[in-house]
């Protein structure tokens, strides 16, 4: 008997944990320096502002020990968790309530209490750059968060040049690692990861990322997860990824194949929504899924498209998503300042005249912009396919979770993501074949 339930035991540890009726599963994650198999981005890095009345000069840090030879020297800090940042510095008043009420509003971001330490974290790492006495520019970074550049190496930071794709080699080649904060297990710990920086000379510009990743185990299948495209480690938006068995070193997984935060990934032929990172303990979270992706709203090909309304911004009528059902439709999320979607304004010109409106339809939502200035764009291109503004009363481009533009998504007449990000001549292609079926 007792040879029996053991075995029974592995039986149901080798299905995926098939025998637990867990809605919720927790899985540890290890991390791992590199980008592994995502696309690195990258985030800017500015010097602190002189003006006073910059509402984030009390989190400025102090420093000391910057090389003495240097001139022109410019200071800052980089973050590697915002959220806990913005939370600790509101508590310890170092930024008002109306910026704190403001940012939850603009990051679409509703503070955790039981993840967040009202605590001072060292959450920002320090820098300096300057020129030393032969003239070239030189970066230093407080790489231990002691507040002082005399134990630490200046360097010339990596020469970067925008259409360089940087693998993990020349990365971690390059990068210093450094140390910070974060609460792990309602505790202060002390965190190392690795920081890249690089230089682009053209436009005197400095970026970074942290090339780290994170692999969970379930079941037997290895899940990949990066934390906001490495451009922090707060893990707020990670993404999410199966590793099959045919990647080799070097291949890049696709964005449209990665998982986001509440999307739904398949694990042997289970679907499972991704609720996110709980970097307290360590853990990424998926909940179980009983339905199928026919019954499931999403942003991800093959689910339905989030309903919405809106008011048409040229005809001033309400615009309801569903009744467009019967039709295939293009949501052509944009923004006024956005190069890349003005250039696109001639094609989708082209597309609407070739097409039945009783067959295909497109609706531009415009993100970020002013009423003003779109008035004008429409005007001058003399758009006349509906547009709606996306307001905090609609809220549609935070419901569709668009962090960029242009983002378009082509919805069949069921009401289906069919396809994503398609623009010009492959866009056309797949409009008109689809509609001349």
């Amino acid at each position: 008997m007792k040879i029996k339930t053991l075995t029974l035991t592995a039986i149901c540890i080798s299905i995926l944990i098939g025998c637990s009726n867990e809605k919720i599963i927790k899985l540890s994650l290890n991390h791992q320096n590199g980008y592994g198999y995502f696309n690195p981005g990258f985030v800017g890095i500015s010097p602190y502002s002189e003006d006073k009345n910059n509402p984030w000069r009390k989190t400025y840090l102090t420093v000391t020990g910057t090389p003495e030879d240097w001139t022109d020297i410019k200071y800052g800090d980089i973050e590697t968790n915002i959220y806990q940042s913005a939370y600790q510095n509101y508590f310890a008043g170092n930024i008002t309530q109306d910026l704190y009420e403001e940012l939850q509003k603009s990051w679409g971001w509703e503070p955790d209490t039981l993840k967040l330490s009202k605590e001072l974290l060292k959450t920002k790492i320090a820098f300096a750059f300057g020129k030393d006495s032969a003239g070239i520019t030189n970066f230093i970074v407080d790489a231990n968060n002691n507040l002082d550049f005399s134990d630490d190496k200046s360097f010339i930071p990596y020469a970067f040049s925008p259409r360089e794709e940087i693998n993990d080699s020349v990365a971690l080649s390059n990068a210093i690692n450094v140390t910070f904060e974060r609460l792990v297990n309602n505790k202060k710990q002390l965190i190392t990861a690795p920081l890249f920086i690089a230089h682009i000379s053209h436009n005197n510009m400095f970026m970074c990322n942290f090339p780290q990743y994170s692999v969970a185990d379930f079941g037997g299948k290895k899940i990949a997860v990066c934390s906001d495209g490495f451009t922090n480690l707060s893990y707020k938006k990670p993404k999410i990824v199966i590793l099959s068995d045919s990647l080799k070193n070097g291949d890049k997984i696709s964005n449209e194949k990665l998982t986001a935060k509440n999307e739904f990934i398949e694990i042997k032929g289970e679907l499972y929504k991704n609720i996110g990172v709980n970097i307290n303990n360590n853990k990424l979270e998926l909940e179980r899924i009983n339905l199928p992706k026919s019954e499931l709203y999403s942003t991800q090909i093959g689910f339905k498209s989030i309903p919405f309304e809106g008011i048409d911004f040229i005809t001033e009528t309400q615009i309801a998503f569903k009744k467009l059902r019967g039709k295939y439709v293009l949501l052509d999320f944009w923004a006024v300042w956005c190069g890349p979607c003005l250039q696109e304004i001639p094609n989708m010109k082209d597309l609407y005249k070739k097409t039945n409106r009783e067959k295909f339809e497109i609706i531009g939502i415009v993100g970020d912009s002013s009423s003003d200035a779109l008035k004008k764009i429409i005007e001058k291109d003399s758009i006349n396919w509906p547009q709606i503004l996306s307001t905090d009363s609609n809220k549609i481009k935070e419901t569709y979770g668009i962090h960029g533009y242009p983002t378009t998504f082509l919805v069949n007449p069921e009401g289906i993501i069919v396809a994503k990000n398609l623009r010009g001549k492959e866009l056309e292609d797949k409009v008109l074949k689809l509609i001349n079926k």
